[in-house]
């Protein structure tokens, strides 16, 4: 069974970690287990270092193990799909122009109805239901934070609710190791974080020569912990509880 959720404090931040190529993902749960923090996965089916992608089957126990945790889950679109632009239609009606990281169709751009889009959210989300026996989150993150008020407004009809990060929150792990250094991004967060803060990272980033995760994420848990902050789901997020609410949860 997942574990009680912590108790509410007066500074809480909101760590929430995107899918990536996996390669540190057994060290981060061990530092998130060790350090009892609980955060929320958005999950696309992105390729791996190890097994048949994120959400394929060699990572199915890794996933199984953070839901009996109290970790919470969300889409992040089945094949990574970035949002490029808007492209109207004759008839009124708004399509977008995406193009994806991942699956077959990677880096080839397509023109897709909204209900393709909700599609591409909802894959995730059942294959994240299956592979931790919890209900997702109606809850998503467009891959790069790229959306527009008509995509946001065709997410939310198909039961979405978009998450972003704080720009404090942006804790750098995509950036090159050779201008950003672990020491440099860890000095950068622990001086700007704030309480209410959502912050973002990835389960491994292929172009950063000196990983991220996870040497800056537990010298950050412990240094945000030892500044009176506590770490929560978004399922405490404030902003977030009235759509919660609404869709059961």
């Amino acid at each position: 069974m997942p574990s009680a959720a912590p108790a509410r404090c007066a500074k809480p931040v909101y760590l929430t970690l995107d899918t990536g190529h996996m390669g540190v993902a057994p060290l981060i749960a061990e530092v998130l287990q060790r350090q009892q923090v609980r955060v929320t996965f958005f999950a696309a089916n992105e390729a791996t270092q190890q097994g048949d992608g994120t959400l394929g089957e060699h990572w199915a126990p890794w996933w199984r193990a953070r839901a009996s945790e109290g970790h919470a889950f969300a889409s992040h679109t089945w094949d990574h799909v970035y949002w490029r632009a808007d492209v109207p239609g004759a008839d009124g009606q708004m399509r977008f122009r995406v193009k994806p990281s991942a699956g077959p169709d990677s880096g080839r751009e397509s023109v897709i109805e909204p209900a393709a889009y909700c599609e591409t959210l909802d894959r995730a989300s059942r294959r994240l239901q299956q592979l931790t026996g919890q209900k997702p989150l109606p809850l998503f993150r467009a891959p790069g934070g790229k959306t527009s008020p008509a995509l946001l407004a065709a997410a939310r009809q198909c039961g979405y609710a978009h998450v972003g990060w704080a720009p404090a929150g942006f804790l750098g792990d995509e950036l090159p190791s050779e201008r950003f250094s672990n020491a440099a991004l860890l000095d950068r967060a622990l001086r700007n974080i704030r309480p209410g803060d959502i912050l973002m990272a990835h389960l491994g980033i292929w172009s950063r020569r000196d990983p991220w995760a996870p040497a800056v994420l537990e010298p950050l848990i412990e240094g945000l912990k030892a500044r009176g902050f506590c770490f929560a789901t978004l399922r405490e997020h404030p902003d977030y509880q009235a759509w919660l609410a609404q869709k059961g949860f």
